[in-house]
């Protein structure tokens, strides 16, 4: 009997998918150890301005970063639920887009936060986030009218058939495309960046020299500053 036999014989399902788990989250951690060294030789540039889980969409002039992205297309491969790589007041401008639904409400939110106020410059400091809006969504439940409905259904998976199984969507994703741990509305999340120290937390329109286009609809874009 060959090794993968053996262990599936005397293993659990879930035993081996935490396993794999294991396996992934060392990767990651590997990925992010080497980008912490790497970010030491980006500090003499300034100011910096951080494009954080920026994918497959990098901006010139801009410290991206995202950690499911290979090196070559990202600077550096971050987790940033770990501690941020950057010293105190150096860093201009921190933009997310459709990257902070990601991360858990009660420890990873805060811990985020934290770090963006800690590494933004002092009066005036830029926070710029966007999230999907999900007021939108939920206004539309019952209301087979609604204009959520026909975006919806060109962009969400063929497994979702009612109403409700495009909101939990929206709400929770699935494993293979990233789940939502979040849901966010205006409200809470200025509430969240108030809470962190920011002010001026504003809901700003569509910006289509900062923003993806195919994001247009249905995200929430709110911009605060440090003060």
């Amino acid at each position: 009997m060959d090794l993968r036999a053996y262990l599936k014989a005397r293993t659990s399902k879930a035993l081996r998918n935490r396993i794999r788990e294991v396996r992934s989250d060392w990767e990651l951690s590997e990925r992010h150890r080497r980008s912490v060294k790497k970010a030491r030789g980006l500090l003499s540039t300034s100011p910096l301005k951080l494009n954080l889980g920026c994918g497959s969409n990098p901006r010139s002039g801009w410290v991206n970063v995202d950690l499911f992205m290979p090196r070559g297309v990202v600077d550096l491969q971050l987790d940033l639920r770990e501690n941020w790589p950057f010293p105190n007041d150096s860093v201009s401008y921190v933009y997310s887009e459709h990257v902070f639904e990601h991360f858990e409400f009660r420890k990873e939110v805060p811990h985020f936060l934290s770090e963006a106020f800690r590494v933004l410059h002092s009066g005036g400091g830029i926070f710029d986030v966007g999230v999907p809006d999900i007021q939108w969504v939920l206004q539309a439940y019952g209301h087979s009218e609604h204009e959520y409905w026909p975006f919806a259904k060109r962009k969400r998976p063929d497994w979702c058939e009612t109403q409700l199984d495009f909101i939990n969507f929206d709400f929770r994703q699935c494993p293979e495309w990233g789940e939502h741990k979040y849901a966010w509305d205006e409200e809470t999340l200025r509430r969240s960046l108030e809470r962190a120290g920011f002010r001026s937390a504003t809901r700003r329109q569509f910006d289509s020299t900062l923003d993806s286009e195919r994001r247009r609809t249905g995200t929430l874009y709110m911009r605060a500053t440090k003060p």
